[in-house]
């Protein structure tokens, strides 16, 4: 059974496609992972399948069609609590709790027909047990607690979480809404090796569909048997993970260059063999040269040129002074959130050419040790201190420093005044930001966008 039918679907925002006349269905089983460069519109897609963004084409939704969709923006509250917000999704359980009590009340006062409300309370109670009713608290701790959150952040405020938490909180809502398609995008960030280990043994068990954006191979391979690719504007189908779209794109894409190449050879030939059978100009060579022309008309409306790769971003790592061997000490760095310990004693030093990972589980600390070393944040005890020549740059996970109002040339430049026009454009066409890109608003960015403006 298609739960989703796509027929001829487009999308432009201004004189810009998005994608054109793409068609796909969704049945019951599949495990969809979508793919293609940022800005070419899987979010997009999501928004159109979600009915939150107009359209051309056709989209045919199965009678039984329940969309769970996560949003890239989290929540933000300071009266609802981590769990709270979770548990929102089981309203109506909630609902029939209270239906029940009252109810109860009735019967226990002896309001009203006690049997009618002893047969209202009996069915009404068997279709809060088929729906859930007897579980879905404890669905909502595990849930949780395997998205990394630790018994006391369930009663956290959403405005005492950090971005990263209330983004997991957005997925653990649309995992746990009981939607038979669910719209995934980027469900990995902010995910710790543990919680992502979760997330793959969820959706593999998952027995409904769902379509996931992810730039993680891995990610893929683990949990998906259909890949989507959007690129050209147009949406490719293939079945099986990441791997093996992989291997079939690469092997279309040869087929496609050897077909090419060899028709490109026969043109070659029929040209060179009517401009030879024209030099002769009899009446013999003049029809074998307009039956060899009708030929050669043929393959050339039938040629399509293979498409080339998408852009790849192209960039080195080089600094404006030479440093000396000493790059970072850190010295019996601490730090403490009231009770909360982060860490305590870090005692290190990185040398001029080490490149080092930092590991840890979410809320562990890694984001604020970052912001100590940057000066953004104060250390309870302890030293930083940088070498010789050495500046700092720091990437945002969450993007806060990005101002709106400015198109990308200005938005870098004004942080980069010493640097000529050239420069600013050869630096952002490095991050794939050339032509009329660099004119867009850093308003209308999509996600992908501005994580490469940041960079």
């Amino acid at each position: 059974m298609n739960l989703l039918t796509a027929a001829g679907v487009s999308k432009s925002f201004g004189e810009r496609d998005l994608f054109k006349d793409i068609s796909f269905n969704i049945d019951e089983n599949s495990k969809v992972g979508l793919i293609g460069a940022n800005g070419v519109g899987k979010t997009t897609l999501f928004r159109v399948i979600q009915g939150e963004e107009d359209y051309g084409g056709s989209l045919v939704r199965h009678s039984s069609l329940k969309v769970g969709y996560m949003e890239q923006i989290p929540p933000e509250d300071d009266k609802t609590d981590a769990y709270g917000y979770v548990s929102e999704i089981f309203a109506e359980l909630f609902d029939d709790e209270k239906k029940l009590e009252e109810i109860a009340r009735a019967i226990e006062r002896g309001e009203g027909d006690t049997e009618s409300l002893i047969n209202a309370q009996e069915k009404l109670n068997n279709e809060y047990i088929d729906k859930g009713g007897l579980v879905f608290r404890s669905k909502c701790r595990s849930m949780l607690l395997g998205l990394g959150f630790s018994e006391k952040e369930l009663t956290n405020k959403l405005s005492e979480l950090s971005g990263g938490q209330r983004t997991r909180l957005s997925l653990a809502r649309v995992l746990l809404s009981n939607a038979n398609l669910l719209l995934l995008d980027e469900p990995t960030n902010h995910l710790d090796i543990e919680s992502l280990s979760f997330l793959e043994g969820f959706l593999r068990e998952y027995s409904g569909s769902f379509i996931v954006i992810s730039h993680d191979r891995y990610f893929l391979d683990r949990v998906t048997n259909r890949t989507f690719e959007i690129e050209h504007e147009k949406l490719m189908q293939y079945s099986g993970n990441y791997s093996v779209f992989a291997q079939k794109k690469k092997e279309v894409r040869e087929a496609a260059k050897r077909k090419y190449d060899n028709t490109m050879k026969e043109i070659n030939r029929l040209e060179g063999m009517i401009e030879q059978q024209r030099r002769w100009n009899r009446e013999k060579n003049i029809k074998t040269a307009e039956s060899k022309q009708k030929v050669l008309d043929k393959l050339e409306k039938g040629l399509e040129k293979p498409e080339s790769d998408s852009a790849r971003m192209r960039f080195g790592f080089k600094s404006m002074t030479e440093s000396g061997n000493d790059v970072l000490m850190i010295q019996n760095l601490k730090k403490s959130y009231g009770e909360k310990k982060l860490f305590e004693n870090a005692d290190f030093t990185i040398y001029k050419g080490e490149r080092v990972f930092v590991l840890g589980p979410n809320g562990c600390g890694k984001s604020t040790f970052y912001k100590i070393i940057k000066g953004d944040e104060r250390a309870d005890g302890g030293m930083v201190r940088f070498g010789t020549n050495v500046e700092c740059a720091y990437y945002d996970q969450t993007r806060a420093d990005i101002a709106g109002g400015k198109t990308i040339l200005d938005e870098v430049w004004d942080r980069y005044p010493k640097m000529t026009l050239t420069e600013v454009r050869s630096a952002l066409a490095a991050f794939l930001f050339t032509g009329d890109d660099v004119f867009k608003e850093t308003d209308y960015l999509s996600g992908g966008e501005n994580a490469r403006r940041a960079r």
